[in-house]
């Protein structure tokens, strides 16, 4: 599994994952940190060809994971997709904040068992309850520095 920063020609894979429209995938892209995780079968060592900015293929992208840091706490926005793409990338905001001894803060719905399992594995603490949204129920999650 390799692990990436998403391009906006990943919008359509990121739209298939996350079962929202590809513009609002675009426009995550453009205004978070958004990392990818996609099957392992490609070398990320490899030169780059024009075409591997055409667009991923939804089958070939695992998961993804969208964050931004504000103040002092680093906030996971969206994280979707396999479950050790989720435990993999997971890991990208918390190295983040270690580097810049920040809090780290993911709300998980309370149906993604394995989300919550990851952020555990990660070292984050269950904090209450969190806002809904829609309709849903979260549970706050947190990672002190």
């Amino acid at each position: 599994m390799n692990v990436r920063d998403a391009l906006e020609a990943d919008a359509d894979a990121l739209a298939s994952i996350a079962d929202a429209p590809t513009d609002v995938m675009r426009n995550l892209v453009h205004d978070r940190t958004v990392r990818v995780a996609e099957d392992g079968s490609h070398d990320p060592n490899a030169d780059i060809s024009e075409s591997q900015y055409d667009g991923s293929d939804p089958e070939d992208l695992l998961g993804f994971i969208s964050f931004d840091a504000r103040e002092d706490t680093v906030h996971v926005t969206q994280l979707d997709g396999t479950e050790e793409a989720c435990k993999r990338l997971l890991a990208e905001p918390v190295r983040f904040a270690k580097r810049e001894s920040m809090a780290v803060e993911v709300l998980i719905s309370r149906n993604t068992d394995s989300i919550a399992e990851a952020a555990e594995e990660h070292g984050f603490e269950r904090r209450g309850t969190g806002p809904r949204f829609d309709g849903s129920p979260t549970v706050r999650f947190r990672m002190e520095p």
